[in-house]
C-alpha cells in the first residue's frame, strides 16, 4: 500500500495569492485519496518586520497580524481541521468577500468557522504570540526569508508558492501537483519563476 503524501500549506490570512494557492491544494486534497494537508499560518508582518515599506503595505500587513494571531491558536488548541474552517472562513471575506480590512470580520469568521469568541481575546493578550512565531519559522527556516506566502511542503521539501491563477481544477489540479511532487523529488532543485500576467482571479 503507496504512503500518503504529506503537504504542509502556511498560509498569511491577508495574501491573495496564497488564498488561490490554498484553493488549488484543497482541490487536490479532494481528489487524492492518498493526500494529506496539514495548515499552518505564517506571518507578513514577521517576515517584514524592520524592512523599509509603505502605509499601503503595513497597515494591511498589521492589520492580518490579528488573524494570523488567532489562527496559531485555533491551530494549538482546536487542530488542523478547526484551523482548516477558520481559514476557509476568514479567506472566503478577505478575498472573494472583499472585505479585507474591516472591522469586525475577524470576529465574523470565527463565528461561522465555530471557533470560542475566547481565543481572539487570548490572541489579543499575547497568549500565541510565540506559537504564531514558532509556526512561522517552521515555513522560513526552510525556504529562507526572500520569499513570501504561500509556503507549502512536500513530503518534507518547502517551496514557496505556486503562485497561480486561477486556481486550477480537476485533471489540471493533479498535473500541477504532480510537477511539484517531481520537482520535491531532486533535492538540488530551487525555484523556477516568470513574471505574472494577471492578478488573483476567485473561481
Amino acid at each position: 500500500m503507496a504512503e500518503n503524501t504529506k503537504v504542509e500549506f502556511w498560509f498569511d490570512p491577508i495574501c491573495p495569492w496564497a488564498w488561490m494557492t490554498s484553493r488549488w491544494i484543497e482541490e487536490v486534497e479532494r481528489l487524492r485519496d492518498d493526500v494529506e494537508v496539514d495548515w499552518n499560518v505564517m506571518s507578513l508582518a514577521i517576515l517584514n518586520e524592520g524592512r523599509d515599506m509603505d502605509d499601503a503595505h503595513r497597515k494591511p500587513h498589521a492589520f492580518s497580524k490579528r488573524s494570523c494571531l488567532v489562527a496559531a491558536g485555533v491551530k494549538a488548541e482546536l487542530g488542523n481541521e478547526a484551523m482548516k474552517r477558520f481559514y476557509d472562513a476568514i479567506g472566503t471575506i478577505n478575498h472573494p468577500g472583499g472585505r479585507s480590512g474591516e472591522e469586525g470580520t475577524l470576529e465574523e469568521a470565527a463565528t461561522k468557522a465555530e471557533i470560542p469568541a475566547e481565543l481572539i481575546a487570548r490572541a489579543d493578550a499575547g497568549e500565541f504570540d510565540d506559537v504564531l512565531l514558532a509556526s512561522h519559522n517552521g515555513a522560513i527556516s526552510r525556504v529562507g526569508d526572500e520569499v513570501g506566502t504561500p509556503v507549502i511542503a512536500v513530503n518534507g521539501v518547502a517551496f514557496f508558492g505556486p503562485v497561480i491563477s486561477p486556481a486550477p481544477k480537476g485533471d489540471m489540479a493533479l498535473q500541477l501537483f504532480d510537477g511539484v511532487v517531481a520537482a520535491a523529488g531532486y533535492e538540488g532543485f530551487f525555484e523556477i519563476k516568470r513574471s505574472r500576467t494577471r492578478g488573483p482571479e476567485f473561481n
